[in-house]
């Protein structure tokens, strides 16, 4: 015979009453989606594209239904976390959508835990939640935003302005020694290197047909170059050491690479530990051999500045 222990535990249906650690999770869990569905009708009525309008409003009231099921249970209504609310909104306005909704959907670990717990004495719970996840993802997938079709155009100026400046500012700091000097020799540099990355982008994006627009990518890939370019010689033009200024341009390099590799871990799902690692050996592996051409081109050519 089935010890006492080992029996499942009886179903918890609508409207029956519920043990308070219960009662507690299925709030929480409420809130969650109400707080959810908020979320997504905010950036449905913010979203200028009519597709993307009704894909955020469908997952909104995927929200919205699961709510009602959670309330059939605890018979309350709960209010949204509107800090959340606020904070994901202002996170897809600046970094995209699919950023801020993946980013989101990501930090919900701990809702996964406690609906296995609310499974335990609901079991619907765990075929809803399987069913949202899923619902979800499709319909995330749907969402078309113009930045990730241009993801590509940004990694080319971002990784070609890393690589090609960390190693010349590194050779020249060696070199000449001079900061003003490297910081104007590198921004001069940079400039031409920009247009010149951005005429390859156009007729490499003009080749390959697809629905990406070779302007907007040339424009992304020069834009992204220049930016990249400014923050990497400003150290250069504040101060007078030049160990100084290379060490913060370095650090800066890594805080560029570091920000753009979690943004794209997040948005294109691609390994973060990865993309990080090869950009920076990438961008240190030159900085590093240019940093000893400039020693060797010093000592050979007796350079003086």
């Amino acid at each position: 015979m089935e010890s006492d222990g080992h029996r499942p535990r009886p179903a918890i249906g609508p409207g029956a009453e519920i043990p308070a650690p219960l009662r507690e999770a299925l709030l929480h869990a409420q809130e969650n989606e109400i707080t959810e569905y908020h979320i997504y009708r905010h950036l449905a009525e913010e979203t200028a594209d009519a597709h993307n309008r009704d894909v955020l409003n469908r997952i909104a009231e995927e929200e919205r239904r699961h709510y009602g099921f959670w309330k059939g249970y605890t018979q309350q209504e709960v209010e949204p976390d509107r800090a959340k609310v606020s904070r994901y909104v202002a996170i897809a306005r600046v970094l995209g959508l699919t950023f801020g909704i993946k980013l989101m959907e990501q930090g919900e670990e701990q809702a996964q835990v406690a609906y296995a717990r609310i499974a335990q004495d609901i079991p619907e719970a765990a075929r809803i939640r399987e069913d949202e996840d899923a619902h979800e993802d499709e319909l995330i997938g749907m969402i078309d935003e113009e930045r990730l079709k241009y993801v590509g155009s940004v990694v080319l100026g971002l990784n070609d302005a890393l690589v090609e400046l960390t190693g010349m500012l590194a050779g020249l700091t060696l070199a000449l020694q001079n900061t003003r000097l490297i910081g104007m020799t590198g921004l001069i540099t940079g400039i031409a290197a920009s247009f010149s990355m951005a005429a390859s982008e156009y007729l490499s994006t003009k080749s390959e047909g697809g629905d990406v627009d070779p302007g907007r990518a040339a424009l992304y890939t020069g834009l992204t170059y220049i930016v990249t370019v400014a923050i990497l010689i400003t150290p250069y033009l504040i101060f007078g050491n030049y160990l100084l200024a290379l060490a913060l341009t370095l650090v800066f390099a890594v805080l560029i690479i570091l920000f753009f590799s979690y943004y794209t871990s997040v948005a294109q799902d691609v390994n973060f530990r990865r993309r990080f690692g090869e950009m920076v050996a990438i961008s240190f592996g030159v900085a590093l051999a240019s940093f000893g051409i400039g020693f060797v081109v010093r000592q050979v050519f007796g350079i003086e500045v």
